[in-house]
C-alpha cells in the first residue's frame, strides 16, 4: 500500500487552494488510510514558494536556458560556441553570467566557456560575484592553475575585487581537496594582491581544515600563528569540533583548558561540539551529563544539543529513546525545529520504521513546520531499501505538489533504484525530467546512469552519456572506477572501436589523466587480448610524460614474448630505461619490482578464488545440514 502525502484530491487545484487559503486552521487530508495534516501556515508558504517560482522566469530565464542548450551541444568545439553564442542574440550583462554558472551545476568546464566568451563582449566586465562563483567552481574541479591564473587576472583588470572572501573560498577548496600545504599558502600570497589577512581569515583558514579532516595540521599551524593572530574563541571552537569529529576527546579537552586560559568562557557551540564528540564516540553516559552540567552552569541547552542526542541514540536503534530525549526537550521548553524532526525520521526510517517516519511528519506538519528535502530523503532512501519504486516516485509528485522543489540528491535515489530494478527506461525519464526543470545533473547522477546502462548491456548509451559527461568537465581520480567498468565492458562485448572512440573523448576534451587512467585502458585492452594496442597507448602513455608502473611494464613484455614481437618491447624497454634514469631509479629495479608485483597479485587472486570454492563448498554444506536437523 503506497504511504504517501496525498493533498486535496477536490476539483480545485492545488494552486487556487493555496491562494484561497479555504481549508480550516486543523484541516486534516486522508491518503489511503493515512491522514496527513497541513496548517495554514504550511500552505501559505507553499503559496509563497510558488509566486516565488513564478518570478524566477524573469528577463534571465529564457536568456540562461538558451545559452545552456548551446553550452552543451558545441562545449568541445570553441570556434563554433563562441560563433553560436554570438548569433544567438544573448546580451552578456550583469546578473546573466552568475545565473548561467549556476544553471550549469557540476559542469565547471561549461560555466568556464561561457564565463571566458562573456569577458571579450564588448560594454561588459564581470562583477565581483561572478569572479567569486567562477572561483568556487574551477576549485571544485581541482583546477587550481586556472584559479591562480584567474585572480591573477582580477589583480591586473579589477583590483578592488580582491577581497578577503575570494581567498577564503580558495582556502576552502585546498582544504576539502586535503591540500594543506597548498591552503595554508593562500594566507601567505594574500599580502602580494595587496589583501592582508586578519583573525577572521585565519578562522576560516583553521575552520575549513578542521573539517575536512586536517586538525591535526591545523592546531600545529595554531600553535605557530598565535603571536600573528591573536585567539579568538572561534578559533578554538574550530579546533575543538575537529578533535571531536574524529572522536579524540582528550585533545578536545587540552584545547577547552586553553581556551579558558585565554579568557574565554564556554558558550552553546562549544558545549554543543562536546556533545558531539560524546556522540562520535558513544559515550551517551557522558553526553547527558553534560547536558545536566550545562543547566547547571546557566547554558540552558538548545535544539541543536537535544538534535545531537537523539541523532546518535538513532545511530545505535536507540529510537525509542531517543523518543524520550524529544519528549523531554519539549518538556523543558526547547521547541524542536525542522533539523529535530528530520533527525528522528532519519532515525527511524534507518531502522525500517517507515511508518513512525511518517507518523512524525504527520506530526511535524500539525505544528506548522515545513519539511525540506532532506526529510524527504530519508523517507526516499527506506522504500529505496524496500525496493519501493513506485513509491518514491509518488513521493516525488507530493512534494512538488506542496511546493518543495526535489533536488539532485531525491533524483539521484529514484533513478539509483530504477536501474537496480533493471528499469532504465524509468531512470532515463526521470533524467529527461531533471533537465527538463533546470537541474543539472551532477557527477553522481551520470555515474548512476552509466552504470544502469552498462548492467543492462546498453553499452551504446552508456558511451554516449559518459562522453557528456567529460564533457561537462565531471571527469575527475573518483570516477576511474566508472571508467574501467566500462572499457572492460566494451572490450568484453568486442567494442574495441568504441572503447578507443571513449578513450579518444577523454584525450581530446582537455581531462587531466594520471598514471591510474592510463593504467585502466592499457590493462583492459590486454586482459582482453589487444596486446599490439595496449602496447602502442603504452608509448602514447610515455610520451605524454607518464611512466608506466612496474607491473604494467612486466605484462606487455611477457605478452609481446609470446606474440614473439621484439621489435616494439624493445621500444618499450629503451624508453623506460630513459624515463627510469630521469627518475634516479635503476632499469633493473624497476623491472624486479614490476615481476614481484605481478607474482603477488596473482597469488592474491589465487587465495580469493580459493576462499570463495571454500565458502561455497561450507555454505551449501551447512545449509544441508541445517535443512536435515
Amino acid at each position: 500500500m503506497l504511504k504517501t502525502i496525498t493533498l486535496l484530491r477536490s476539483s480545485l487545484s492545488f494552486r487556487a487552494v493555496c491562494s484561497l487559503h479555504i481549508l480550516p486552521e486543523n484541516a486534516s487530508v486522508s491518503s489511503k488510510g493515512k491522514s496527513f495534516y497541513y496548517s495554514e501556515s504550511t500552505l501559505l508558504n507553499s503559496s509563497a514558494f510558488l509566486n516565488k517560482d513564478l518570478k524566477n522566469h524573469d528577463e534571465f530565464s529564457a536568456d540562461v536556458e538558451k545559452v545552456y542548450r548551446i553550452l552543451r551541444k558545441f562545449h568541445s568545439r570553441v570556434p563554433k560556441l563562441e560563433l553560436a553564442l554570438l548569433e544567438s542574440g544573448v546580451v552578456a550583462r550583469s546578473g546573466l553570467t552568475e545565473r548561467v554558472l549556476n544553471r550549469c551545476g557540476d559542469a565547471g568546464n561549461l560555466g568556464y566557456r561561457f564565463f571566458v566568451w562573456a569577458s571579450k563582449q564588448p560594454g561588459y566586465r564581470h562583477s565581483h560575484d561572478a569572479y567569486k562563483a567562477m572561483v568556487k567552481i574551477l576549485g571544485k574541479m581541482r583546477q587550481f592553475g586556472t584559479v591562480w591564473a584567474l585572480v591573477e587576472e582580477m589583480r591586473k583588470e579589477n583590483p578592488h575585487f580582491l577581497t578577503p572572501e575570494v581567498f577564503i573560498v580558495l582556502m576552502r577548496r585546498f582544504a576539502s581537496a586535503r591540500m594543506v600545504k597548498k591552503a595554508i599558502e593562500v594566507l601567505d600570497e594574500m599580502p602580494k594582491y595587496g589583501v592582508e589577512p586578519d583573525e577572521y581569515v585565519f578562522g576560516c583558514l583553521l575552520d575549513a581544515l578542521c573539517k575536512n579532516g586536517s586538525v591535526k595540521e591545523a592546531a600545529a599551524l595554531f600553535d605557530e600563528m598565535r603571536f600573528r593572530f591573536s585567539p579568538t574563541i572561534k578559533h578554538f571552537t574550530s579546533l575543538l569540533y575537529g578533535w571531536c569529529k574524529e572522536g579524540k576527546l582528550m585533545e578536545a579537552k587540552v584545547v577547552l583548558v586553553k581556551m579558558r586560559e585565554a579568557g574565554f568562557e564556554p558558550d552553546i557551540v562549544v558545549y554543543n561540539n562536546l556533545l558531539n564528540g560524546y556522540a562520535v564516540s558513544r559515550k551517551m553516559a557522558d553526553a547527558f551529563h553534560l547536558l545536566q552540567e550545562m543547566r547547571i552552569k546557566g547554558c540552558n541547552p538548545n535544539e541543536t544539543s537535544f538534535t545531537i542526542v537523539i541523532q546518535a541514540l538513532c545511530l545505535q536503534d536507540k529510537t525509542e529513546e531517543a523518543m524520550r530525549v524529544f519528549l523531554d526537550m519539549e518538556r523543558n521548553g526547547c521547541e524542536a525545529d525542522v533539523v529535530t524532526y528530520t533527525t528522528l525520521i532519519s532515525g527511524f526510517c534507518k531502522w525500517g520504521k517507515i511508518e513512525k517516519g511518517y507518523e512524525l511528519l504527520d506530526n511535524m506538519l500539525q505544528k506548522g513546520y515545513n519539511p525540506n528535502q532532506t526529510t524527504y530523503l530519508h523517507i526516499m532512501l527506506a522504500h529505496e531499501k524496500r525496493e519501493e519504486l513506485e513509491e518514491c516516485l509518488e513521493l516525488v509528485k507530493e512534494m512538488e505538489k506542496i511546493g518543495i522543489l526535489p533536488d539532485v540528491s531525491i533524483y539521484n535515489t529514484v533513478i539509483r533504484l530504477a536501474c537496480k530494478l533493471g528499469e532504465v527506461d524509468e531512470g532515463v525519464r526521470v533524467w529527461n525530467q531533471i533537465e527538463a526543470k533546470g537541474i543539472s545533473p551532477g557527477v553522481d547522477t551520470f555515474i548512476i546512469m552509466i552504470n544502469g546502462f552498462v548492467e543492462q548491456g546498453r553499452l551504446i548509451e552508456a558511451c554516449d552519456h559518459f562522453k557528456e559527461m567529460i564533457g561537462r568537465g565531471l571527469l575527475s581520480a573518483p570516477q576511474y572506477g566508472t571508467l574501467k567498468d566500462l572499457l572492460n565492458s566494451l572490450l568484453r562485448a568486442e567494442k574495441l572501436e568504441l572503447g578507443k572512440d571513449v578513450w579518444s573523448c577523454i584525450m581530446t576534451k582537455g581531462c587531466e589523466l594520471n598514471a591510474s587512467a592510463w593504467t585502466i585502458w592499457i590493462h583492459a585492452l590486454f586482459s582482453n587480448g589487444h596486446v599490439k594496442e595496449a602496447c602502442s597507448y603504452c608509448l602514447d602513455m610515455m610520451d605524454a610524460g607518464l611512466m608506466p608502473q612496474p607491473d604494467t611494464f612486466a605484462k606487455l613484455m611477457r605478452g609481446l614474448r609470446k606474440l614473439y614481437n621484439r621489435q616494439i618491447a624493445a621500444e618499450i624497454t629503451e624508453k623506460v630505461r630513459k624515463m627510469a634514469e630521469e627518475r634516479n631509479m635503476t632499469f633493473k629495479m624497476y623491472k624486479r619490482r614490476g615481476e614481484r608485483d605481478l607474482k603477488e597479485k596473482a597469488k592474491t587472486q589465487l587465495d580469493g578464488r580459493k576462499r570463495r570454492a571454500r565458502r561455497r563448498r561450507w555454505g551449501s554444506s551447512h545449509h544441508s545440514l541445517a535443512k536435515t536437523l
